[in-house]
């Protein structure tokens, strides 16, 4: 079981490295402006890469979630 937990924490460090890498990569506001209220209400639908890249964080986020809850589960 000790073996099991440190593949479990390394699968998990590896996704938690993507899942920091995928969020960076998505641009949602144009800096600042924002957060005073400066920005554009105007709303975009997701295309292409970016559609891509928003699901693919979507799941890298369940696996991060469920690879804890396993490593949780198994140390006890």
């Amino acid at each position: 079981m000790k073996n099991l937990n440190n593949v479990l924490t390394i699968i998990n460090m590896a996704v938690m490295v993507a899942l920091i890498i995928m969020i960076s990569l998505q641009n949602k506001s144009a800096g600042l402006s924002n957060v005073f209220g400066g920005g554009g209400s105007i709303t975009q639908t997701r295309r292409g890469v970016e559609k891509w890249l928003f699901y693919t964080t979507i799941v890298a986020a369940v696996i991060f979630v469920g690879l804890s809850i396993a490593n949780i589960l198994l140390r006890k």
